[in-house]
């Protein structure tokens, strides 16, 4: 019992420490020359393969993963959860069971913000934190980051850049936050479907549902489903 106490003591302390980081912006604004090419931005993977990929944005929704990962499981497939910082802190069991299941653990920023609004700093920490604590709680050394609601800049492209990781959009976007519809989500999923795609979708109910169906499709027209990083192989 003290040895957990004080692992949780501990992981409090990391967690405070890291949350101080992305609050405290220095006053000055970091200053350079950068112009990103359309490449430096990833909105679909090999178009050659037969690859695709469902990446999974996680800021809310933690009732519906256990479910999630036993249709992914069943389908023996591997996919990509894009973790928000808050997220992280709320839910460390449920990272640690994505983890341990297989799958890859992306960057979603810490407080999902709007990535277009913020400056280089800004931009920084909200995915040098969010890397940090997944990082410790983990073990996992991310690359690839989502903006939040797809909202991005220069200077958001220049900190994951600098960070090492790769920025990532989508090819399809299920609009599951939105529409509660799963034969809607299932139909935004798998039309005039491309190897290379990358689908956008949430953890919800409807989502849920539709997961079996998109997956079955996936198999009965020879696609891989797999995660962004192979996707992009």
């Amino acid at each position: 019992m003290k040895v957990k106490t004080f692992r949780n003591i501990s992981s409090a302390i990391i967690i405070i420490m890291l949350v101080c980081m992305v609050c405290f912006i220095g006053a000055s604004t970091y200053n350079f020359a950068f112009s990103y090419q359309n490449e430096d931005v990833i909105y679909h993977g090999n178009q050659d393969s037969n690859k695709v990929c469902i990446m999974i944005n996680v800021y809310w929704g933690t009732e519906y993963l256990d479910d999630m990962l036993e249709v992914l499981d069943k389908y023996n497939v591997k996919t990509t959860f894009f973790v928000g910082g808050q997220w992280v802190e709320k839910e460390p069991e449920m990272l640690s069971k994505i983890v341990s299941s297989g799958h890859e653990i992306a960057n979603h920023g810490y407080f999902h913000k709007d990535q277009e609004y913020l400056d280089y700093n800004q931009n920084y920490q909200e995915i040098k934190v969010n890397h940090e604590l997944v990082k410790t709680m983990t073990g996992v050394t991310m690359n690839l980051f989502a903006p939040p609601s797809g909202s991005f800049n220069k200077s958001t492209i220049k900190a994951c850049f600098d960070l090492g990781y790769q920025t990532i959009m989508w090819t399809k976007d299920t609009i599951d936050w939105r529409d509660k519809d799963a034969n809607l989500i299932y139909s935004r999923a798998t039309n005039k479907l491309k190897g290379g795609d990358l689908i956008l979708a949430h953890p919800t109910q409807s989502t849920l549902s539709a997961l079996p169906l998109i997956l079955e499709y996936f198999k009965l027209n020879n696609f891989e489903a797999t995660t962004v990083s192979n996707c992009l192989k």
